[in-house]
């Protein structure tokens, strides 16, 4: 008995959901691949500085005169760089110091180590996204020798970033110690500033002014929510802002110029 064309109509619809199925499951494959292979094309192993003539003597050598930075040391992000063993002496204090049997022998002499203080090659070496934010527009002096990586980190102990955690600085003191004038205290303060600085800043480079991690009012409308109204106004808050968005920056046209905070208006004015 020959099939009804029914019959037929099932069968072609079934090979052409198995045809779009395999399709599918082939292209999700490829997908996968292709993420999989960008993963591990992120993953680079860095050879550790190298200082000529030096050689490897490991981590355990260097506590020997730096016992308290191998105290806190166990607390330190950074550890996890460590490794024991004589196959992974570069592996740890020498990851970014270089190798420093030079440095024993001379008994300390500083010219004999690789110092992350006086360049930041060293912590450039793995921080590459880094490197790359501060050769942006707008960025701190870290390339022209003015500051360095460890004056707003300490990789030796905590969470790198000085401040938070269980320490008692907020992290906001990190930017005081130079922007003195923006940290107040303030009658009014602006309430992102007690967020943090990187609400607004993207401490390492940006390629807006001011280090800012967006331009114009784009960057304070993430936070104050505006409504348009049916009659085509923009609310932020309960005023209307409509002409004034139209101007450029919200803190400039004699509006909210003193945006980490003011003495006298709780609206950020002078």
């Amino acid at each position: 008995m020959k099939p009804n064309l029914s019959s037929k109509i099932r069968q072609a619809l079934t090979g052409r959901r198995l045809t779009w199925t395999l399709s599918l499951l082939s292209s999700a494959l490829v997908v996968a691949g292709v993420v999989s292979c960008a993963n591990m094309s992120q993953t680079q192993i860095l050879p550790p500085p190298q200082i000529p003539g030096a050689t490897y003597i490991g981590s355990e050598a260097c506590a020997q005169c730096h016992a308290d930075i191998a105290k806190d040391f166990v607390s330190a992000s950074h550890y996890k760089l460590k490794a024991p063993g004589d196959n992974a002496k570069n592996i740890g204090c020498e990851s970014c110091h270089g190798p420093g049997s030079k440095h024993s022998d001379s008994g300390g002499a500083p010219n004999t180590i690789v110092n992350p203080h006086k360049s930041p090659e060293a912590c450039f070496a793995c921080h590459l996204d880094k490197k790359a934010q501060f050769n942006l527009p707008s960025h701190h002096p870290v390339l022209e020798g003015k500051i360095s990586c460890t004056d707003c980190h300490d990789p030796h102990k905590g969470d790198v970033i000085i401040g938070g955690g269980t320490e008692l600085l907020s992290k906001n003191e990190i930017c005081a110690k130079c922007h003195t004038e923006q940290m107040g205290p303030f009658i009014f303060q602006h309430e992102a500033t007690r967020e943090g600085c990187t609400t607004c800043h993207n401490p390492h480079g940006s390629v807006n002014a001011r280090l800012l991690v967006a331009r114009n009012q784009t960057l304070c409308l993430r936070c104050h929510f505006q409504q348009q109204t049916n009659t085509g106004h923009i609310l932020i808050g309960d005023f209307d802002h409509t002409t004034f968005l139209n101007r450029g920056t919200c803190w400039s046209a004699g509006c909210h110029e003193a945006i980490h905070g003011s003495q006298v208006s709780p609206h950020l004015r002078y």
